[in-house]
């Protein structure tokens, strides 16, 4: 499977080369399933859209689309930086990478963000990024569950967003899994 093929679309909403390039880099990484699983194991915290067979692959388009529409309105996003916004995108790409955990497990892991920070961590050198870069972009992933950061399962306790990158993924994020969205797809597409 070609999987940077499957976000192509929002790949291309990345500016600068070198996020690009570690934006499909991080995308080979995540695990296979991510490509196959609904966006919720039990299909009830997110929209009929992302359910069933790739539903998280099209949680995550339409959260890195809500981004694109908001960096769209600069009354909205006026701040920030063109390499801040890339950084959004790649973190709203990988939040939910690896939900599943990693080998797969049958339900979400409550832990999920910060397996997935894990991931970027590990792969900083052929992701290509700065201690930096992997600073401010973990901290915008483990954060993106925002005021659900605990669980009765779980004694880790998730961190709350607190700047204005970690509320803007978590904001894409939380608007993505309305159940009031109805997003039309074709062929795991936004249609327009």
């Amino acid at each position: 499977m070609n999987k940077e093929k499957v976000f192509e679309k929002e790949i291309k909403y990345i500016k600068r080369e070198k996020y690009r390039k570690a934006a499909k880099e991080l995308i080979r990484l995540l695990p296979d399933y991510f490509f196959e699983v609904a966006a919720s194991s039990t299909g009830k915290y997110h929209p009929s859209f992302s359910l069933l067979e790739g539903g998280l692959v099209r949680h995550t388009k339409v959260a890195v689309r809500i981004a694109i529409e908001m960096f769209n309105d600069t009354s909205i996003t006026h701040n920030f930086s063109q390499d801040e916004k890339d950084m959004m995108i790649i973190a709203l790409l990988a939040h939910d990478g690896v939900k599943h955990g990693d080998p797969k497990e049958k339900y979400v892991r409550f832990d999920h963000p910060l397996l997935v920070c894990d991931l970027i961590r590990k792969n900083k050198t052929k992701l290509g990024f700065t201690e930096n870069e992997v600073q401010a972009l973990t901290n915008m992933i483990e954060s993106h569950m925002g005021p659900w950061n605990t669980s009765d399962y779980s004694s880790v306790v998730l961190p709350l967003p607190c700047n204005k990158y970690q509320r803007f993924v978590h904001m894409c994020d939380f608007l993505a899994s309305r159940k009031f969205l109805d997003v039309k797809f074709e062929n795991n597409d936004i249609i327009d």
